[in-house]
C-alpha cells in the first residue's frame, strides 16, 4: 500500500521537479545530452586571410578645374592673336591657305596646279608702309598707266579688304597715290549690285576697292572685266577690333579663294597680273 501512496505522490508533483536536480541524480545529464543532440553547435570557423585589393583613387575634379578645361575648348582665334606678335603676310601664307582649303576636295595633282609662280608676287608690305607708299613702290609707273587706260567695265587695280568700313578707310589713306585716278567703291553696303554695273559701264575707274563678295559678283553679272586689270592687292596684315585679319574670317576667306577661282588664277599664271600683300 505504502507503494501505491508514493506513485501517486510521484504523479502528482510538477514537471519542474521532476527534472531538477533533486528529484533525479542523472536527469539533469540525460536533458543536457539531449539538448546536445538536438541543437549542433557549429564548429568554430577557421579565419581566412582575403587577398588585399590596391585601389588607385583617382583625384577629384574641382570646378576651377572644369572651368580651366572649358575655356582652353572655347579659345578663340582673338586669344590667340592677342598674344601673338604682328607679322608680316609672304606669299607662302597666301599658298598654304590655299593648299589647306582645297585638300578635302581637290586631288594632289590638282593642287599643285593651283601653286603659282613667284614671279607673279610682288614684295609684301614689311608693315613700314602706309598704302599710298606701299602702292608706290610696287607701281612706280602709275602715272603712265592710268593714262593710258581708257576701257569701261574694268579696273587697272583691285585693293580687296574685309568690310565697306575698312574699304573707305583705304580710299582715304591712299589719297597721295592716286591723284587724278578715278576710284570706285565696291561694296555691298548702301549699293546695288544693278547700280554698280551701270557705273562701270558710263565711266572709265582706275582704282576698285572693295570686298571679295561683291566683287566677285559684279564679274558674274558681266559688269566688271578682268582682263585689264594689272595689280591686285590684299588688305592682309590689317586686323579688326577682334584682332582678325581679313583671312582669319571663314566667310571672307571662302569668298577670295572662289574670287581666285573665276579669273584671278589664270591671269597670274600668264604673269599679266601681279599679286601684292598689304
Amino acid at each position: 500500500m505504502a507503494d501505491d501512496l508514493g506513485d501517486e505522490w510521484w504523479e502528482n508533483q510538477p514537471a519542474e521537479a521532476a527534472s531538477s536536480p533533486e528529484a533525479s541524480e542523472g536527469g539533469g545529464e540525460d536533458t543536457e545530452a539531449m539538448q546536445q543532440e538536438t541543437v549542433p553547435v557549429p564548429a568554430p570557423a577557421k579565419k581566412t586571410k582575403q587577398p588585399k585589393e590596391c585601389f588607385l583613387i583617382q583625384p577629384k575634379e574641382t570646378k576651377e578645374d572644369s572651368t580651366k578645361t572649358r575655356k582652353r575648348r572655347k579659345k578663340k582665334i582673338t586669344d590667340v592673336l592677342a598674344k601673338s606678335e604682328p607679322k608680316p603676310g609672304t606669299p607662302a601664307d597666301l599658298q598654304q591657305l590655299m593648299k589647306d582649303y582645297y585638300s578635302s576636295s581637290r586631288s594632289v595633282i590638282e593642287l599643285e596646279e593651283l601653286n603659282l609662280p613667284d614671279s607673279c608676287f610682288l614684295k609684301a608690305n614689311d608693315l613700314t608702309h602706309s598704302l599710298s607708299s606701299y602702292l608706290k613702290e610696287i607701281c612706280p609707273k602709275w602715272v603712265k598707266l592710268r593714262k593710258n587706260h581708257s576701257e569701261k567695265k574694268s579696273v587697272l587695280m583691285l585693293v580687296i579688304c574685309s568690310s565697306a568700313i575698312r574699304a573707305l578707310e583705304l580710299i582715304r589713306s591712299m589719297t597721295a597715290f592716286r591723284g587724278d585716278s578715278k576710284v570706285m567703291k565696291l561694296f555691298a553696303k548702301h549699293i546695288k549690285v544693278q547700280e554698280q554695273v551701270k557705273l562701270l559701264e558710263k565711266r572709265v575707274v582706275h582704282l576698285g576697292v572693295g570686298t571679295p563678295g561683291r566683287i566677285k559678283e559684279l564679274i558674274k553679272q558681266g559688269g566688271l572685266n578682268l582682263n585689264p586689270l594689272k595689280f591686285l592687292v590684299f588688305d592682309w596684315n590689317w586686323r579688326d577690333q577682334k584682332l582678325r585679319r581679313m583671312m582669319d574670317i571663314p566667310e571672307i576667306r571662302k569668298e577670295v579663294f572662289e574670287l581666285l577661282e573665276i579669273g584671278v588664277l589664270s591671269l597670274c599664271k600668264s604673269e599679266s597680273l601681279k599679286l601684292g600683300l598689304f
